[in-house]
């Protein structure tokens, strides 16, 4: 169940937090990987060798924002593999502010990495998966997108965006074989919400049914899932893993 084997996948900021989870998830699931990461190094060599044996891993090295970039990551896979089967928009920032003291920087930094990068690397995947005519394009999104949250209005904005933008292509889609649906995580210490204070953690754990915030790999599988033949009749949809935030 939930096998990917000989199936070739894209993973954007696949070697750090979730995505690295996930990278992890498809490649022991047998996907063959295309992993894009913007700079740190150390960490993209230490996902190859967590990968080891389960498959080859193809490692692209960019800015996400950049259409060049999306283009050498599919061209990549093509040229290695033959075929692209599962495209992860996973990369994303924050730059928390409250909107009065909110620059145009931040706002539209994050706007780039979390909501225009789908669109550049989803538009650059989806002509060879047209070809094909069976595919898979997956977002990572937030439940920020669903239900907002103070101090994150271009965060929440983007991600909201994303979960448009999924829901829509859903439907100019579907007739050419290619799901699009998007993973909603909830709170889960990353990168992304280290700067968050343990004051802060605490208010957010009493929203959460659960009483705990969640871990990278508890939202990988979600994303497998979306990935395999078992989901081949889900598309247009936003599965949140959130402890029941939502």
């Amino acid at each position: 169940m939930f096998r990917l084997d000989e199936k070739v996948a894209i993973v954007t900021g696949g070697t750090r937090g979730i995505g690295r989870a996930i990278s992890l998830h498809l490649a022991h699931a047998g996907a063959r990987l295309v992993v894009n990461y913007l700079s740190n190094d150390e960490a993209a060599e230490a996902l190859v060798r967590d990968v080891g044996e389960a498959g080859p891993v193809v490692l692209v090295k960019g800015d996400v924002g950049d259409a060049s970039v999306a283009q050498r990551a599919v061209d990549a896979a093509l040229e290695r593999f033959g075929r692209l089967d599962i495209l992860v928009n996973n990369a994303g920032k924050t730059a928390d502010n409250l909107l009065v003291r909110m620059s145009e920087e931040e706002w539209d930094s994050v706007i780039e990495i979390n909501l225009r990068s789908v669109f550049l690397w989803t538009r650059a995947a989806v002509r060879p998966m047209i070809r094909q005519r069976s595919g898979r394009i997956i977002s990572i999104t937030s439940v920020d997108g669903l239900v907002g949250n103070a101090g994150q209005a271009n965060y929440s904005a983007a991600k909201a965006g994303a979960i448009g933008f999924t829901r829509s292509l859903s439907r100019e889609l579907a007739s050419r074989g290619i799901t699009v649906n998007a993973v909603a995580p909830g709170f889960v210490k990353t990168g992304l919400t280290s700067g968050l204070t343990e004051k802060q953690w605490e208010a957010i754990l009493l929203r959460i049914p659960m009483g705990r915030d969640g871990t990278a790999e508890e939202i990988a599988p979600a994303v497998l899932f979306l990935a395999s033949d078992e989901a081949s009749y889900l598309t247009g949809q936003v599965i949140a893993v959130d402890g029941g935030l939502t």
